[in-house]
């Protein structure tokens, strides 16, 4: 395995099982609550399940049932999903039963847990579905503030802003992970990343933070790192990466902007400007950072990593 692929396959820990089963979902551009579907839209709503690491019986199960309902068994999903009592559980069970009751069990369990994000992200799909646009867009608000710190509030700022592009991006580091990680299980490599001392070690805490959709967790990290690494122009753009919110992207901009100037031959910092900027859809502008990360740095990491970006630009042309 080479370097490049180490550090990916420690940072990317698991992410299959964070996501879940996930489905597609096309909304209202803009965030308005204007209606542009039909009243009610075909087929089920999605569920994205949040187990994170998790492999115990039920996580291995509510996965199965989640796999099944997202292929059209809803009937086998549903007998899964009535083993158990969780909250994860209980959502299932009650998009199972689709259109009967889903959205009064739904309200109800919103009532009951009125912190949980991935019960509000639900209910706003429901609503969606049931042609209730502006209702849902409300639920979706509610489970971006509820548990920041989560999947679900991930994916409810996917929803409220269509026009970017999915999820949110992740910090890049230029150096390989120790080698000795890669031996380990994913809850292991996790811990030991969480035990590190190092700013690399927090670094690519960070990262894995961020792929199991712990963004607050990933932003102490990397700031962490950036205070432990005041010179270390890795450290400080992570820490600027870990500032982006979709509703405010300026937290990130405003720190990463500056750097390019402290750190004007640092491919890390034009890199990392380039996938923001792609995140939000500037196109044009993000190429040309990704340009200047190549022209930084040749040969690095990332500047061979901003030359495989502006390839695949070419390609979806």
């Amino acid at each position: 395995m080479s370097k490049r692929s180490r550090v990916y396959a420690v940072v990317g820990i698991a992410a299959a099982m964070a996501i879940g089963a996930v489905a597609a979902v096309v909304l209202v551009s803009g965030g308005s609550g204007h209606d542009a579907a039909a009243a009610t839209l075909k087929g089920r709503p999605p569920l994205e399940l949040d187990l994170g690491l998790r492999t115990d019986p039920e996580a291995v199960a509510l996965r199965k049932a989640g796999t099944l309902y997202a292929h059209g068994n809803p009937a086998d999903a549903a007998k899964i999903f009535a083993r158990y009592r969780s909250v994860d559980a209980q959502v299932g069970s009650a998009l199972a039963s689709w259109p009967d009751g889903t959205l009064d069990e739904l309200g109800g369990l919103a009532a009951a847990h009125p912190r949980s994000s991935f019960v509000r992200l639900h209910l706003g799909f429901a609503l969606y579905w049931a042609g209730q646009r502006k209702q849902a867009l409300q639920a979706w608000r509610e489970a971006q503030g509820a548990q920041p710190d989560t999947f679900s509030s991930i994916r409810a700022g996917d929803l409220l802003h269509p026009q970017y592009n999915r999820g949110l991006p992740t910090f890049v580091p230029s150096f390989s992970a120790p080698r000795r990680l890669g031996g380990l299980g994913p809850q292991e490599q996790l811990d030991a990343l969480a035990r590190g001392r190092s700013e690399h070690m927090k670094l690519l805490y960070g990262v894995a933070l961020q792929r199991l959709g712990h963004q607050v967790s990933a932003e102490r990290a990397f700031a962490e790192a950036a205070r432990l690494a005041p010179d270390d122009p890795e450290a400080q753009v992570a820490a600027a990466v870990g500032r982006f919110d979709k509703t405010h992207p300026e937290r990130a901009f405003s720190r990463l902007g500056p750097l390019s100037k402290r750190f004007p031959h640092a491919a890390t910092v034009r890199f990392h400007l380039g996938l923001l900027l792609l995140w939000l859809g500037e196109v044009k502008a993000g190429k040309r950072q990704l340009r200047l990360a190549e022209a930084a740095e040749p040969g690095s990491p990332l500047a061979r990593e901003s030359r495989l970006f502006l390839q695949k630009l070419t390609k979806t042309k």
